[in-house]
């Protein structure tokens, strides 16, 4: 493993993830590209590749955050394959998500043919997987927190958040690093029931809810429920659930 300073493009870069690794790789002493549409000085979006080239000058290693649940995911990753390759780009990093081959989610589906395209570009490659953010599972209860009286549930289904800056952590390592292809899926410490998760989140806002598991029907329930999307035996993140929850509530 390298351990020189690199320029290195981050797109997705004013995202969830994409923050804090930014924040990781300029401490470490690299030359960071934040790209993203609203970025100021590499304001890009993927689809059309408008200013690409040149965001991509002289660029070592891209780490491609971008992602969008309502589509288009492909078509943005062709377009920066393409690009980086013009570059003479070294190394692609893609982070992806635990279960894209095995839960038949439109979303999950469009990130494993992400990770194809990078496996196929032709640059050296790394791509990581790892479980759901905490912030996510807060966002769904909260969201599943709005029907009157009660919380419904996936009925039979277990998550493993992990915190998000411990997966930028790692990002960062592997950028710094040389290609590794598919790296061992990152997991968050703990396998939990989603009525576990409700429960630890109604204690730190003071909700008071009647938890209604709710059955599903339909294949991708089904692999869910199977756990198709958990990492039991990768759960090498530190920080739980509600660690994560008492955080957020702690005055800075």
């Amino acid at each position: 493993m390298t351990t020189e300073t690199r320029t290195i493009l981050v797109t997705g870069a004013t995202g969830t993830l994409g923050r804090p690794l930014c924040a990781r790789l300029a401490a470490a002493g690299h030359e960071v590209r934040e790209l993203s549409r609203r970025s100021p000085r590499y304001p890009v979006d993927l689809r059309s590749g408008a200013g690409l080239d040149e965001a991509l000058a002289g660029v070592d290693t891209v780490v491609h955050c971008a992602s969008s649940p309502r589509g288009g995911d492909e078509e943005a990753a062709r377009t920066l394959i393409a690009a980086a390759s013009r570059a003479g780009v070294r190394h692609l990093v893609y982070i992806s998500i635990v279960g894209v081959d095995r839960v038949p989610l439109g979303y999950y589906r469009a990130k494993y043919a992400v990770e194809r395209l990078v496996e196929g570009s032709g640059i050296g490659w790394t791509v990581l997987r790892a479980t759901q953010f905490h912030d996510l599972v807060e966002r769904v209860l909260a969201a599943a927190g709005k029907v009157p009286l009660v919380l419904p549930l996936p009925a039979g289904v277990s998550d493993q958040p992990v915190e998000v800056t411990e997966v930028a952590e790692r990002l960062a390592e592997l950028a710094a690093g040389d290609p590794a292809g598919r790296v061992p899926d990152m997991g968050g410490p703990e396998v939990r029931t989603f009525a576990e998760l409700a429960r630890a989140h109604l204690a730190a806002t003071g909700g008071r809810r009647r938890l209604l598991p709710v059955p599903l029907a339909g294949r991708t329930y089904r692999a869910f429920r199977a756990g198709g999307h958990l990492a039991p035996g990768h759960a090498t993140g530190r920080v739980t659930f509600e660690q994560y929850l008492k955080a957020r509530s702690t005055p800075a």
